[in-house]
Parts: C-alpha cells; structure tokens; sequence
C-alpha cells in the first residue's frame, strides 16, 4: 500500500479484488460454469461484494466504518472460496485455475484481516474526522 491513499484504487485488497473478479469473469467465459445459473449468479455476487465493500467502506470516509464494511468484504472472500470449491467439486475448474483463483482469494482475505488490525491500533480516525 502507498503512503498516502486518496482513492479506494489506491488500496492493495481493492486491487488483488479487481483481479479476483478477472480470473472469475475468465472462468465463466471459459467452462461451464456460465450454464449453472445458479452457481455462476452466487460466485459473481460474493467476488463483486468483496471489491465493492472495500469501495464502500472506504467512501464512508470513517475508520470505524471502513473496518466493518472490510469485515464483510472478508465474510464475502470467504463466501467465494466456498463457493470455488463447489465450482471444482462440479468439474467446472481445473485444478490449476482453482488454485490461482483460491490462492488469491486466501492471499485477499488474510491482507483484510491485516488491514482490519492495522486500522483497529491505529490513529487514523477517516477523513470525515480531520
């Protein structure tokens, strides 16, 4: 992360969401997964609340605010893991794409977490304070 953060783009975990959702938009287009309406609406709606959470949070221009939409860009990271898995378990992804995609994600999850502690110690109380 930049010393200074102006814009939610300038955020790592906003960024490594930004790909997350290319890798899935690239799996759908390629496998099977764009027939299961089912599979693909719920895998597309967790990865997109993972990137538009952080957004979210970070325009609430309040540290408090920011760590509990972070917290539930992270429940949604999760849900995506799971929900990746169901993908491979259905044959839709192979094993080499599945672990990119849930390295990433596991990768996304843990810099939340990270973020979400760094926040919690910090001093940094948001723009909306200053």
């Amino acid at each position: 992360m930049k010393n200074s953060v102006s814009c939610f783009e300038d955020l790592e975990v906003w960024r490594i969401s930004r790909k997350l959702n290319v890798l899935l938009d690239n799996l759908i287009k390629n496998s099977q997964l764009k027939y299961d309406q089912v599979l693909r609406h719920q895998i597309e709606r967790s990865a997109g609340s993972v990137m538009d959470n952080i957004a979210e949070g970070f325009g609430r221009e309040g540290t408090k605010e920011l760590i509990h939409f972070l917290s539930i860009a992270k429940g949604s990271c999760e849900e995506f893991r799971s929900q990746l898995y169901r993908a491979l378990d259905k044959g839709y992804v192979e094993i080499n794409v599945f672990n990119e995609m849930n390295g990433l994600a596991l990768q996304e999850s843990k810099k939340l977490h990270a973020f979400m502690k760094y926040l919690r110690k910090s001093n940094i109380r948001g723009q909306k304070f200053k």
